[in-house]
């Protein structure tokens, strides 16, 4: 008979911390939730309040016996599930299942699973957070509510088995307003003027970019104005001007948030979303390493926080100052943002003395990669700042101006450890040499380059996540799932890291902005978010919250329904012929995305693939270009001739040729 009972959600946390828990201590797992809403109906009682329906999960009867036959043997029973309010939720669930007094101080949390965390955090048992769990309840009806009201209409009107979600939705959304945007946009054609000079002590070379006439700014949008401004620089002195000595630093990031993790992951790790999460699942609930057993090696994943522990401080300054010396150190505060809910700290490592260097062989190559990230992001953090010296030189030729940058590493501080990654394209900074006031420059050669503006990128994994956190949707637990039940129903896809919204996303998107505006706007979803944080804090009753959501929510869909039911979507006829039957025959959805059918269904039941072509020819033969998708669903392009009169295949749409000026 054990004395003391634990509860987590998984048996890897349940391994580590049994180590720590000698004695007649019992730990054992539920393997995530054990009750939820019924997945056949709606489950929540609106006439009732909005009372939740919930049921055991099927397939976990024997499980929840078990739970039940060691709790009823245990002198006091623990609930540690997760520290968020996911976690809370289940240790209410568990608590209710297995008759735990709501006023009992079983539950105990940790963001950390290490000997000192788990032994505090036993000494240190709360009742369970009812507001914690109230702001889980809420939006979990909630989405219920939209998604079982809402995916009927889509069933009658686009197609079975589709369904539309609160934040998913919006995250569609964007991914198509974002299509929209380059679709539309229309290049400008601008020029830059480049001068190759030379300074004659040095002999170094260096180039200067036009950027005014008389001291102000100059655009060039012609090849008739470069010739007119290389005409009027023809044989004129390239004079130093200006001459700007100066000093810049660079600060070192934070350490990672589930946010800032998941984009740093996707762009040096080529990790998705899901992976991400996933992998920093299996370092914080334990990983076994030879001499130690198995420990935590991160802190909790899911976090909006950048606060860091006095302790973990201590321990980095340490780290830092014997690895690189004390000139590379620097305690540093990191201010969280305003909206965070600051329940938890940074992610970061747990042992700061265990390098990733040590433990690799104890780690799967996706472990030891992602642990080396947040290793190297958290002691970065603690560290100088880089420091540059820079030189910024205004040259003048006639009436023209060119400007030239430089800059020197004085310190490399953090940087010797990790920089940060970034989603945009960065300009390198060269040196220069060290010119001086009114010396004369020889001049090597002259070159223009013609570019267009290009439209707004699509979004990434790593950007939409960014876009998301800083419009206020979502919140760390859900970023993942979101997008991961987009690329699912494939409402939008993958062409290598870009999010490409489907044919089926845009035709849902249209339908859900024409009908439930309300629903997927951003300003709206973001408000929600702040109504289930105030849940959290006790500032607001979260049945009271549904109830204002739900009286207008019902009329909307109520009309909607009206307007609708004489409206049918028109398929999209094709210029194929059925073979069997001679019909036209229409594109459809299926999971996989669009497929040809025969509409003379079910007399005739003829499919066939739907092979998708672009606008542009093949470069080598001129003929079509298919779109194609490999088994992994990865796309790729081929000629129609291939392989009998051509061998075009690209992973890379072919571009549109550009006009010259002339």
């Amino acid at each position: 008979m054990a004395d003391k009972l634990i509860i987590v959600e998984s048996p890897a946390k349940a391994n580590t911390i049994k180590k720590f828990l000698g004695g007649k201590t019992k730990v054992v797992a539920s393997m995530g939730h054990i009750r939820d809403l019924p997945k056949s109906k709606l489950g929540v009682n609106i006439e009732n309040n909005f009372e939740p329906e919930y049921i055991n999960i099927r397939g976990k009867g024997d499980l929840i016996k078990s739970l039940k036959k060691d709790a009823k043997s245990a002198k006091q029973v623990y609930l540690a599930t997760d520290p968020d309010r996911e976690g809370e939720a289940i240790a209410w669930h568990l608590a209710h299942i297995l008759d735990i007094p709501e006023d009992s101080k079983s539950r105990v949390t940790f963001n950390e699973i290490t000997k000192n965390a788990v032994k505090k955090a036993m000494k240190e048992p709360r009742k369970i957070d009812i507001n914690l769990v109230n702001a889980q309840q809420a939006r979990r009806v909630l989405d219920r509510i939209v998604g079982y009201k809402i995916s009927p209409l889509l069933w009658k009107k686009v197609r079975k088995g589709l369904s539309a979600g609160r934040v998913q939705s919006v995250a569609v959304k964007m991914i198509v307003d974002r299509e929209n945007e380059i679709e539309n946009f229309i290049p400008e054609e601008y020029w830059n003027i480049i001068a190759k000079l030379i300074d004659n002590k040095s002999k170094k070379s260096f180039e200067a970019k036009l950027v005014g006439k008389n001291n102000k700014k100059l655009e060039i949008h012609s090849k008739d104005e470069v010739d007119e401004i290389l005409k009027n620089i023809k044989g004129a002195k390239f004079i130093v001007k200006e001459v700007k000595k100066g000093e810049r630093k660079r600060n070192p990031a934070p350490p990672f948030t589930t946010s800032t993790m998941q984009q740093e992951a996707s762009r040096k790790l080529n990790f998705s979303l899901r992976k991400t999460m996933s992998v920093a699942q299996t370092l914080y609930e334990g990983v076994k390493i030879p001499e130690k057993g198995t420990v935590g090696l991160i802190t909790y994943m899911r976090t909006d926080s950048t606060r860091i522990s006095e302790e973990a401080r201590k321990v980095a300054k340490e780290v830092v100052e014997s690895t690189y010396g004390s000139e590379y150190y620097e305690n540093r505060y990191y201010k969280t943002n305003a909206d965070a809910q600051d329940a938890h700290e940074a992610i970061r490592p747990t042992y700061i003395d265990i390098t990733p260097e040590q433990i690799k062989s104890s780690l799967t190559n996706d472990q030891y990669k992602l642990y080396r990230l947040i290793y190297n992001r958290f002691l970065a953090s603690q560290m100088k700042s880089a420091i540059f010296d820079t030189l910024a030189v205004t040259i003048n030729a006639n009436e023209y101006n060119f400007k030239a940058n430089g800059q020197t590493v004085k310190f490399k501080g953090f940087m010797t450890l990790y920089v940060e990654g970034t989603d945009e394209k960065e300009t390198e900074i060269g040196q220069i040499p060290m010119l001086e006031v009114n010396q004369e420059l020889k001049k090597d050669k002259i070159e223009s380059k013609q570019s267009f503006t290009e439209p707004p990128p699509r979004y990434t994994e790593a950007s939409l996540v960014k876009a998301l956190e800083e419009k206020d949707i979502g919140r760390p637990s859900t970023y993942s799932p979101t997008i991961t039940t987009i690329l699912t129903r494939n409402y939008i896809e993958k062409e290598g890291k870009q999010l490409v919204p489907t044919e089926l996303g845009k035709v849902v998107n249209k339908l859900l902005i024409e009908n439930f505006p309300d629903i997927i706007n951003v300003e709206f979803t973001a408000k929600i978010e702040n109504e289930f944080d105030e849940i959290a804090e006790g500032k607001e009753n979260w049945k009271k919250m549904i109830n204002e959501f739900y009286g207008p929510f019902e009329k909307e869909l109520e009309k909607v329904e009206k307007d609708l039911e004489h409206v049918e979507l028109k398929e999209e006829v094709s210029d194929v012929k059925c073979e069997k039957c001679g019909r036209m025959m229409v594109i459809k959805y299926g999971r996989y995305g669009k497929f040809l059918a025969c509409p003379g269904y079910p007399e005739c039941k003829n499919t066939k693939p739907y092979i998708e072509t672009i606008d542009e020819p093949c470069p080598k033969c001129g003929g079509k270009v298919q779109i194609r998708k490999t088994k992994n669903r990865r796309t790729f392009y081929i000629c129609e001739n291939n392989p009998e009169k051509c061998d075009y295949i690209s992973w890379t749409k072919p571009k549109k040729e550009k006009k010259k000026s002339k």
